[in-house]
């Protein structure tokens, strides 16, 4: 298996930023968490990110090559507490065809 440098692969990735419209939802946030992201960026539900299909719209770059979060300071919990290597980051990288990251 193919190992994978766990300091930089978020960045080389971003397959959990495209997994589903329904994924970077808001959950425990703050009222003053919430309101530090801008507005154009929160879905008409409020619920959650607004995505491009399945992208979330915070999403630069191209998946599998090189991204970042455009709000990563003020990033929706969910997004801090996907780490590389667990569940819901094996599920994304499925997704885009990319290797699984063995944290361990």
């Amino acid at each position: 298996m193919q190992e994978i440098d766990l300091s930089s692969c978020c960045q080389s990735c971003g397959a959990c930023c495209g997994y589903s419209q329904n994924w970077p939802r808001f959950s425990i946030e703050s009222d003053e968490e919430l309101a530090a992201i801008p507005e154009a960026l929160v879905n008409d539900r409020q619920s959650g990110m607004r995505c491009e299909g399945d992208r979330c719209s915070a999403l630069r770059g191209e998946i599998g090559k090189m991204t970042a979060c455009g709000i990563y300071d003020v990033r929706p919990e969910v997004c801090r507490t996907c780490m590389p290597g667990d569940a819901e980051c094996a599920m994304a990288r499925r997704k885009f065809g990319l290797p699984v990251i063995q944290s361990a």
